[in-house]
Protein backbone atom coordinates (compact mmCIF):
# COMPACT_ATOMS: atom_id res chain seq x y z
CA UNK A 1 0.00 0.00 0.00
CA UNK A 2 1.24 3.44 -0.83
CA UNK A 3 -0.20 6.83 -1.41
CA UNK A 4 1.15 8.18 -4.68
CA UNK A 5 2.07 11.73 -5.59
CA UNK A 6 -1.39 12.28 -7.07
CA UNK A 7 -3.12 11.83 -3.71
CA UNK A 8 -0.49 13.74 -1.75
CA UNK A 9 -0.57 16.69 -4.13
CA UNK A 10 -4.38 16.76 -4.17
CA UNK A 11 -4.56 16.92 -0.37
CA UNK A 12 -1.80 19.56 -0.21
CA UNK A 13 -3.49 21.69 -2.88
CA UNK A 14 -6.86 21.44 -1.12
CA UNK A 15 -5.30 22.61 2.16
CA UNK A 16 -3.69 25.55 0.34
CA UNK A 17 -7.02 26.42 -1.30
CA UNK A 18 -8.94 26.14 1.98
CA UNK A 19 -6.43 28.39 3.77
CA UNK A 20 -6.94 31.15 1.20
CA UNK A 21 -10.45 30.85 -0.21
CA UNK A 22 -12.04 33.22 2.34
CA UNK A 23 -10.47 36.07 0.33
CA UNK A 24 -12.08 34.92 -2.93
CA UNK A 25 -11.17 32.48 -5.69
CA UNK A 26 -7.65 31.05 -5.53
CA UNK A 27 -5.63 30.62 -8.70
CA UNK A 28 -3.95 27.35 -9.57
CA UNK A 29 -0.86 29.34 -10.52
CA UNK A 30 -0.68 30.61 -6.94
CA UNK A 31 -1.06 27.12 -5.51
CA UNK A 32 1.52 25.78 -7.97
CA UNK A 33 4.00 28.47 -6.95
CA UNK A 34 3.48 28.10 -3.18
CA UNK A 35 3.46 24.29 -3.16
CA UNK A 36 6.00 23.70 -5.96
CA UNK A 37 3.55 21.56 -7.95
CA UNK A 38 3.38 21.66 -11.73
CA UNK A 39 0.54 23.88 -12.95
CA UNK A 40 -0.49 21.37 -15.63
CA UNK A 41 -0.60 18.61 -12.99
CA UNK A 42 -2.79 20.79 -10.75
CA UNK A 43 -5.12 21.49 -13.68
CA UNK A 44 -5.64 17.74 -14.11
CA UNK A 45 -6.23 17.23 -10.38
CA UNK A 46 -8.62 20.16 -10.07
CA UNK A 47 -10.63 18.94 -13.07
CA UNK A 48 -11.24 15.73 -11.11
CA UNK A 49 -11.90 17.59 -7.85
CA UNK A 50 -14.45 19.76 -9.68
CA UNK A 51 -16.21 16.75 -11.20
CA UNK A 52 -16.44 15.25 -7.70
CA UNK A 53 -17.96 18.58 -6.55
CA UNK A 54 -15.26 19.34 -3.99
CA UNK A 55 -14.26 22.58 -5.71
CA UNK A 56 -15.95 25.03 -8.03
CA UNK A 57 -14.32 27.19 -10.65
CA UNK A 58 -14.82 30.91 -11.21
CA UNK A 59 -14.01 32.15 -14.71
CA UNK A 60 -12.70 35.50 -15.80
CA UNK A 61 -10.49 38.15 -14.22
CA UNK A 62 -10.11 37.47 -10.54
CA UNK A 63 -11.21 33.90 -11.16
CA UNK A 64 -9.84 30.71 -9.78
CA UNK A 65 -11.14 27.97 -7.53
CA UNK A 66 -13.21 27.88 -4.36
CA UNK A 67 -14.41 25.07 -2.12
CA UNK A 68 -17.75 23.71 -3.28
CA UNK A 69 -18.58 22.40 0.21
CA UNK A 70 -17.85 23.46 3.74
CA UNK A 71 -14.33 22.28 4.59
CA UNK A 72 -15.69 20.40 7.60
CA UNK A 73 -17.72 18.27 5.16
CA UNK A 74 -14.72 17.29 3.02
CA UNK A 75 -12.60 14.36 4.16
CA UNK A 76 -9.18 13.22 3.03
CA UNK A 77 -10.91 10.08 1.72
CA UNK A 78 -13.15 12.30 -0.46
CA UNK A 79 -10.12 14.07 -1.93
CA UNK A 80 -8.23 10.87 -2.63
CA UNK A 81 -11.28 9.18 -4.16
CA UNK A 82 -11.89 12.23 -6.37
CA UNK A 83 -8.46 11.96 -7.98
CA UNK A 84 -8.92 8.22 -8.55
CA UNK A 85 -6.25 7.27 -6.06
CA UNK A 86 -6.50 3.58 -5.22
CA UNK A 87 -5.57 2.74 -1.65
CA UNK A 88 -5.46 -1.00 -1.58
CA UNK A 89 -3.00 -3.10 0.37
CA UNK A 90 -4.15 -6.37 -1.22
CA UNK A 91 -2.21 -7.73 -4.16
CA UNK A 92 -5.43 -8.73 -5.92
CA UNK A 93 -7.29 -5.43 -5.77
CA UNK A 94 -9.93 -7.06 -3.56
CA UNK A 95 -10.84 -9.70 -6.17
CA UNK A 96 -9.74 -12.56 -3.92
CA UNK A 97 -7.59 -14.17 -6.62
CA UNK A 98 -4.27 -13.33 -4.99
CA UNK A 99 -2.64 -16.74 -5.22
CA UNK A 100 -3.31 -18.82 -8.33
CA UNK A 101 -6.97 -17.73 -8.49
CA UNK A 102 -7.41 -18.37 -4.74
CA UNK A 103 -7.35 -16.13 -1.72
CA UNK A 104 -3.84 -15.84 -0.29
CA UNK A 105 -3.11 -16.51 3.38
CA UNK A 106 -2.72 -12.80 4.19
CA UNK A 107 -5.71 -11.51 2.23
CA UNK A 108 -7.81 -10.85 5.36
CA UNK A 109 -4.92 -8.98 6.97
CA UNK A 110 -4.61 -6.57 4.02
CA UNK A 111 -8.38 -6.25 3.65
CA UNK A 112 -8.66 -5.21 7.30
CA UNK A 113 -5.82 -2.72 6.80
CA UNK A 114 -7.73 -1.24 3.85
CA UNK A 115 -10.85 -0.90 5.99
CA UNK A 116 -8.99 0.82 8.84
CA UNK A 117 -7.15 3.09 6.43
CA UNK A 118 -10.42 4.25 4.87
CA UNK A 119 -12.00 4.70 8.31
CA UNK A 120 -9.08 6.91 9.32
CA UNK A 121 -9.08 8.93 6.09
CA UNK A 122 -12.86 9.42 6.43
CA UNK A 123 -12.31 10.74 9.96
CA UNK A 124 -9.83 13.45 8.92
CA UNK A 125 -11.55 16.55 7.57
CA UNK A 126 -10.08 19.33 5.49
CA UNK A 127 -11.12 21.71 8.29
CA UNK A 128 -8.97 19.81 10.80
CA UNK A 129 -5.96 19.90 8.46
CA UNK A 130 -6.42 23.64 7.90
CA UNK A 131 -6.64 24.27 11.65
CA UNK A 132 -3.51 22.17 12.20
CA UNK A 133 -1.67 24.21 9.56
CA UNK A 134 -2.82 27.50 11.08
CA UNK A 135 -1.52 26.40 14.50
CA UNK A 136 1.87 25.50 12.98
CA UNK A 137 2.13 28.90 11.29
CA UNK A 138 1.17 30.68 14.52
CA UNK A 139 3.73 28.67 16.53
CA UNK A 140 6.42 29.45 13.96
CA UNK A 141 5.59 33.17 14.14
CA UNK A 142 5.83 33.17 17.96
CA UNK A 143 9.18 31.36 17.83
CA UNK A 144 10.47 33.81 15.22
CA UNK A 145 9.35 36.78 17.35
CA UNK A 146 11.04 35.29 20.45
CA UNK A 147 14.30 34.81 18.57
CA UNK A 148 14.19 38.34 17.19
CA UNK A 149 13.51 39.80 20.65
CA UNK A 150 16.34 37.75 22.19
CA UNK A 151 18.75 38.84 19.48
CA UNK A 152 17.81 42.49 20.07
CA UNK A 153 18.39 42.14 23.83
CA UNK A 154 21.69 40.41 23.13
CA UNK A 155 23.10 43.13 20.90
CA UNK A 156 22.03 41.50 17.65
CA UNK A 157 23.83 38.23 18.33
CA UNK A 158 21.81 35.09 17.58
CA UNK A 159 20.51 33.27 20.62
CA UNK A 160 19.47 29.62 20.62
CA UNK A 161 16.04 29.03 22.09
CA UNK A 162 15.13 25.46 22.92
Amino acid sequence: MRLTTKGRFAVTAMIDLALRCADGPVTLAGIADRQKISLSYLEQLFGKLRRFELVSSVRGPGGGYALARDMAAITVADIIAAVDEPLDATSCGGKENCHDAHVCMTHDLWTNLNRRMYEYLHSVTLASLVEQQRRKVAQHAVLHDERAASATRNGGKPVLIA
